[in-house]
């Protein structure tokens, strides 16, 4: 082996480990950012679900049988999403299905829009 083909070879080994470690930092960047986004969305959906199971205690008859089956099915995915798992956003399509289909026997348009813009929330004071 010639003195140009070590030095190749060692090149292209540096490079494939500091690709390596420039790949690991994109991928964490990536997952903490995704992972910020599902606990967002998660905790506007306990929020809701907080808030219906308030009216019940409240009121039990202020929805319908069938609204207050959904609210519970809600909460019981809730509770076993696998929020320490690799695959956080597997169980998301079954929760926003199960969020809109409550949202409509309500009749009432909530939906969850990611984190609000300082010019969405002008005028509301603490």
């Amino acid at each position: 082996m010639n003195l140009e083909d070590t030095h190749i070879q060692e090149g292209y080994r540096d490079g494939f480990h500091d690709a390596l470690k420039s790949g690991n930092q994109e991928e964490r960047e990536l997952g903490l950012k995704l992972g910020f986004q599902v606990g967002e969305e998660l905790g506007f959906y306990r929020g809701c679900i907080d808030v219906w199971n308030a009216a019940l205690e409240i009121d039990p008859n202020c929805f319908s049988s069938r609204v207050k089956k959904n609210i519970k099915l809600m909460g019981e995915l809730m509770d076993k999403y696998p929020v320490l798992d690799a695959k956080i956003v597997d169980g998301m399509d079954e929760l926003r299905l199960k969020f809109k289909v409550i949202s409509a026997s309500l009749g009432v348009k909530l939906e969850y829009d990611g984190y609000p813009k300082p010019s969405q929330v002008q005028g509301i004071d603490f």
